[in-house]
């Protein structure tokens, strides 16, 4: 191989070749800093990528290096500000500016589409991608503790979980303006769609809700109480875990005194638009 890299839009059938660049890259950071994997096998890694690849509210761009597909990235623009990820470069390219590429196509298309603002959740011991998103102009924002364990079946006295419809999107999307100060319509109305959405109500109003208590799912409450009833309802934790902001001592605390335990530590950065919550959050990888 020389060292031309070419980019390209993604396309459901890069989903194999893709897949298998995207599990052998996150397997080998893991592994090498004992983690668990991200994506336990490259059938599951295939079957979300193909989902993103033929979501029309995800930007994807290819990476090739001499016709043979080297890494992807994905920019998700179905909401207010755009979130980035899984970026996925094969291992044996590194040091080839292909990560940097990836990521400045991502942060182009979010320029040129007039997003006030991008974020992501990278890895902690990940030196090599915090320190190449600290370059392209990101700010650590939150340092993140990927939480996983059994469900809880917990319950919050005065404190209603239920699945959420359709009805219920501009309740959510108020609830994320207090909290974010921006909504996150796309990826709420998604989840609601295909049933993985769930909102509490106290006091006879909504006060939060989850697109899924998961690694790909993002959550927002008024109070810590409100995100304790949604984590004490979720039949699982799917993928590595949920991801919580690790200032929050309060939940945190009270997810270690349920059983839950630390399995990866991240953090949250972003560029451009950022306002410091004023509420109670998880963040999605995406964000």
């Amino acid at each position: 191989m020389n060292d031309k890299v070419t980019l390209r839009p993604g396309k459901p059938e890069d989903a194999q070749q893709c897949a298998a660049i995207c599990f052998d890259a996150f397997k080998t950071i893991s592994e090498k800093h004992n983690f668990p994997r991200d994506f336990p096998s490259t059938e599951v890694a295939a079957d979300f990528l193909a989902s993103l690849l033929a979501n029309p509210g995800f930007h994807s761009v290819v990476a090739e290096i001499d016709g043979v597909v080297v890494g992807s990235n994905f920019l998700d623009e179905r909401s207010a500000v755009a979130g980035v990820g899984p970026i996925t470069i094969d291992p044996a390219v590194q040091d080839r500016s292909v990560g940097r590429l990836l990521m400045q196509n991502v942060l182009d298309r979010a320029q040129e589409k007039g997003f006030p603002g991008v974020r992501l959740c990278q890895a902690t011991y990940h030196n090599r991608s915090l320190s190449l998103y600290s370059k392209l102009g990101f700010e650590v924002r939150e340092p993140l503790s990927t939480m996983q364990g059994a469900p809880l079946n917990a319950r919050i006295p005065g404190y209603t979980v239920r699945p959420a419809t359709l009805q219920d999107l501009d309740a959510c999307n108020q609830v994320c303006m207090r909290v974010h100060g921006h909504h996150r319509y796309g990826e709420l109305l998604g989840a609601i769609q295909q049933g993985t959405a769930t909102v509490v109500e106290h006091a006879g109003r909504i006060t939060g809700y989850a697109t899924a208590i998961a690694f790909f799912g993002h959550a927002v409450g008024e109070t810590n109480e409100s995100l304790k009833a949604l984590i004490g309802a979720a039949p699982a934790f799917l993928g590595p875990g949920f991801l919580l902001p690790s200032r929050n001592g309060d939940l945190f605390r009270w997810c270690l005194a349920h059983g839950l335990r630390v399995v990866q530590p991240m953090t949250l950065m972003s560029v451009g638009l950022y306002n410091e919550p004023t509420g109670a959050f998880l963040p999605s990888v995406l964000y």
